[in-house]
């Protein structure tokens, strides 16, 4: 891999690089002294300099001043100058086995009252000792203003400032290490934000003017520096900062000419990192080329929607094809993974997904919630808040013992009903245009004589923040999590790593699903009750929810 993008440190000073192939001149200031820097291959530019960490600089790019797209830090905003950073210091680690994986998903703004990455540090053994293995952060890379979600960013490389330092995102991740857990960093390679984008102006040619995503511009993987610039920000988070992988955002939206050898070539590149890293995917297509090809594992909302459906009613939207049968599909997704595998379905347009059961099962990571499912409804209300809480912790339960990869999101291990919502700071007429598109996507929500939380409003993102109570329910939430994590470390971890299962998965009745799960090291049986008593739950669980009789419930038991 070249390194094409951004500040590189040798023994003599700095290189600095910017790919600009159309510019005329481009000059380094480096705390607001112009040096012009020089055109060499592949239409980089480069400069030499001894600045030192702390020295701000900016390109001049055919006269107007701009950061640098793979800055490491801003003394600001996302306009304001890059900072030249300390070298990172190494970290000791060994890792974890990716089939030990328990992953809990946070936004780090709303995780803590504080918001930062050194708040965050406080809660990390409370969820150790629950029994999570990993976290999974929203994305940090720097985005405009300081409320958001992260997904428009447009610094990739440079830790979003509101959150903390370079420094306080390593201690982090170190403080995780120290607990067991691993760090995922989600991280955005599809598209750039609407505000801030720099790398527009320095490289035009860095997208495909035929193309866009849902979010902006298409990003154009056929240029050797563009798959550069993205491979090295993944190397830059993984070896500057310690983390152990990514959850890569909408794959489905890396597409056009060179996208399947660039998703080729960024996990063999990661792949010759010790300890090993971990790749997830979110892929909307349902198919298994990825994880045929080094990705670890993809999310998987079709086992969400099926449960989602089953607890709720909810048939609009993508929920249509899973409401007309939604335990016949959790069935489904408990024997092969995904429901959608390209056959005809009532409720789609046209056959989605291919076939994926050949694959294991922890090519799959499951959940019951996620910042998506919950944040991208109208008021981003909780699973608790929309179905009986009884049937939601079976499904809970459900999700933390199947022999598949589990997520939870932030709270849901402790029962939180705070809403996850849509929350932005652009100021101007974007903010504005932001506020109207929103409300725009719900236009049902006005007739039932509510309103959806304005994103621009502070108080929106407020709302979303864990109000870490503790009381009663609380507690009985995290015991709960307690007893099916330690089931699932016991049990259905050393059965994963045994092989792939023949799975006997049946529908019983009309609520009641049975679950054999034959692994080369011994079996994993499951009865789950969804709206009707299970007669005959299984004898001497290892884990029961709910009590006979129940409309919900679950046994599970090892067999050896």
């Amino acid at each position: 891999m070249r390194h094409l993008w951004g500040p590189v440190r040798d023994d003599d000073g700095l290189t600095f690089r910017l790919w600009a192939p159309r510019a005329q001149q481009v000059d380094l200031l480096v705390d607001g002294q112009a040096q012009p820097m020089h055109k060499g291959d592949l239409d980089i530019w480069q400069a030499r300099s001894h600045a030192t960490p702390g020295a701000r600089y900016l390109f001049r790019v055919d006269g107007t001043d701009m950061p640098d797209p793979a800055s490491r830090l801003q003394a600001g905003g996302v306009n304001d100058a890059s900072v030249v950073t300390d070298p990172p210091m190494p970290q000791e680690w060994a890792g974890r086995p990716w089939s030990e994986a328990v992953i809990y998903q946070l936004h780090v703004g709303c995780f803590t009252p504080e918001g930062t990455f050194s708040a965050a540090v406080d809660r990390l053994p409370g969820l150790a000792a629950l029994g999570f293995t990993a976290i999974q952060l929203l994305p940090v890379g720097q985005f405009p203003g300081n409320r958001g979600w992260g997904y428009d960013g447009v610094l990739p490389y440079a830790p979003h400032p509101a959150y903390g330092s370079p420094g306080d995102l390593r201690r982090l991740i170190r403080a995780a290490h120290a607990c067991g857990m691993m760090v995922i960093l989600d991280l955005v390679m599809n598209h750039f934000g609407p505000d801030g984008a720099w790398i527009h102006h320095a490289a035009p040619d860095f997208f495909d003017p035929d193309r866009h995503t849902p979010w902006g511009a298409a990003i154009d993987f056929s240029r050797p520096q563009v798959c550069d610039f993205w491979i090295g920000c993944a190397m830059h988070w993984l070896r500057d900062y310690g983390f152990d992988g990514f959850r890569l955002d909408a794959v489905h939206q890396i597409t056009g000419p060179g996208s399947a050898q660039f998703m080729k070539d960024l996990a063999a590149e990661i792949a010759t990192l010790t300890p090993r890293r971990h790749l997830i995917t979110e892929d909307e297509r349902n198919i298994p080329d990825l994880r045929e090809v080094g990705y670890d594992a993809s999310w998987n909302d079709d086992f969400h929607h099926a449960v989602h459906v089953a607890l709720t009613g909810e048939s609009d939207s993508y929920y249509a094809s899973f409401a007309v049968d939604p335990i016949a599909d959790l069935t489904l997704a408990l024997s092969r993974g995904h429901i959608e595998e390209g056959q005809p379905r009532e409720g789609l347009d046209h056959p989605r997904g291919a076939p994926c059961g050949h694959l294991p099962p922890t090519a799959f990571v499951n959940a019951i919630q996620t910042h998506d499912q919950i944040g991208n409804r109208a008021l981003g209300e909780r699973l608790l808040t929309l179905a009986k809480p009884e049937a939601v912790r079976v499904a809970y339960a459900l999700l933390l013992v199947a022999p598949y990869m589990p997520m939870v999101f932030m709270g849901e291990e402790r029962g939180e009903t705070a809403p996850f919502q849509f929350f932005a700071d652009y100021s101007g007429d974007l903010g504005e245009a932001v506020r109207k598109g929103r409300a725009s996507e719900f236009p049902g929500i006005a007739s039932l004589g509510d309103g959806v939380p304005d994103p621009i409003d502070p108080a929106t993102m407020e709302r979303s923040r864990l109000g870490w109570r503790d009381d009663a329910d609380a507690r009985d939430w995290m015991d709960l999590t307690r007893r099916a994590l330690a089931f699932r470390a016991a049990h259905v971890v050393p059965l994963l790593n045994s092989g792939k299962p023949e799975a006997s998965v049946t529908r019983e009745g009309p609520g009641l699903i049975r679950a054999l799960w034959q692994f080369p090291g011994g079996g994993l049986a499951l009865s789950l009750a969804l709206g009707q008593p299970d007669p005959t739950p299984l004898p001497d669980a290892d884990l029961s929810v709910g009590q006979p009789g129940d409309l919900f419930s679950l046994t599970v038991k090892a067999l050896s």
